[in-house]
């Protein structure tokens, strides 16, 4: 539920209305850039909508009061005693957070700012809501480690079922491969691909896959040389069913038990290397709303506990739900449970 809810971050959290009504038109800025000049301004550039003069356009119709006094025309045009030519009355209908994952809060003092009624977690080191970045940080990791996840499931899956069905050399040459990979030592690749490439969301799940995909392969091996020789699997090559059928249709459902044991750990291991990279400063880009590291900024800001304990409360709570909901998958696919 709280990954659904997070799918729509920018309906959530946002410093652009969800539906802005001008001169009798409705527009949604969620979905569509707006320059300036379609609520009556200047600028060809998008529109900021926090702005008092771009309020005090759209709530007037765009007229030439705004630009005098705007805070004014605002106060006149909600109290009803507004009075222009040409006035035709507009609204904004705001997000419940007023704020995205980049915006900059406009409060005085020094950041990091205490969390208050504007900002119910305070806010950052360099005055972004802490929490809309948590919001649209929880999104960014879930779907970051469901797309490693799966994507690495599946090359090991693969690779396992390969060497466990034929065995011989097809087995040990693929032993030796994986390890030679696993002592690669994937860290340092990563800081040099980042080096030479710049950092990147993309480029982060490709390496993350390239050395993640041997965590099943081990599993899912033993069961297929378990399965080759059974009863069911020797029927079918009798039969002349094909390698690839006997492989993913008949053994792989057999060998999904032990498979999906494992996902817990892979998941929770995925966000705890990304949240480590980005602890250390070579995860995903820095404009990304990232959960580690907003864990390097409670590090490097001790007075500002909200952080620290915003941290360690979003990763306890996501790491805890993500391993109960794949231990009910699991659950699901155990046969000894499910007939119980």
């Amino acid at each position: 539920m709280l990954f659904g809810l997070s799918l729509f971050a920018e309906f959530i959290a946002n410093d652009k209305p969800i539906a802005v009504s001008y001169r009798g038109e409705l527009s949604m800025p969620v979905f569509k850039f707006y320059p300036e000049t379609a609520f009556g301004g200047d600028f060809e550039t998008e529109a900021v909508y926090r702005d008092i003069e771009v309020q005090c356009l759209i709530k007037s119709g765009g007229l030439e009061e705004c630009w005098d006094d705007p805070e004014g025309a605002v106060n006149a045009i909600e109290a009803g005693t507004f009075e222009g030519e040409g006035f035709s009355k507009g609204w904004m209908l705001w997000p419940v957070i007023p704020y995205a994952y980049d915006t900059t809060v406009d409060r005085p003092g020094a950041a990091p700012l205490a969390p208050n009624g504007e900002n119910l977690l305070g806010t950052d080191d360099t005055k972004r809501d802490v929490l809309a970045r948590v919001i649209y940080g929880f999104r960014l990791s879930i779907l970051f480690t469901l797309i490693v996840t799966s994507l690495a499931s599946v090359i090991g899956i693969a690779a396992g079922a390969l060497q466990g069905y034929f065995g011989g050399w097809v087995d040990l040459i693929f032993q030796r491969v994986i390890e030679i990979w696993s002592a690669v030592p994937s860290l340092y690749i990563i800081i040099i691909m980042f080096a030479i490439l710049g950092r990147s969301f993309w480029l982060l799940v490709f390496l993350m896959v390239l050395f993640g995909w041997m965590a099943l392969v081990g599993v899912v091996r033993a069961e297929f040389l378990r399965a080759r020789n059974l009863e069911y699997v020797r029927a079918a090559k009798a039969l002349g069913v094909s390698n690839t059928v006997i492989m993913f249709r008949h053994m792989l459902p057999n060998a999904m038990v032990a498979t999906v044991t494992m996902l817990p750990f892979i998941v929770t291991g995925t966000i705890s290397a990304l949240a480590g990279l980005d602890f250390l400063g070579f995860g995903l880009p820095s404009s990304s709303p990232s959960l580690g590291e907003m864990t390097l900024q409670a590090k490097q800001n001790l007075q500002a506990p909200w952080l620290a304990f915003t941290a360690f409360t979003v990763f306890a709570v996501m790491l805890s739900l993500l391993v109960f909901i794949f231990e009910g998958v699991r659950d699901a696919f155990d046969p000894r449970k499910t007939f119980s």
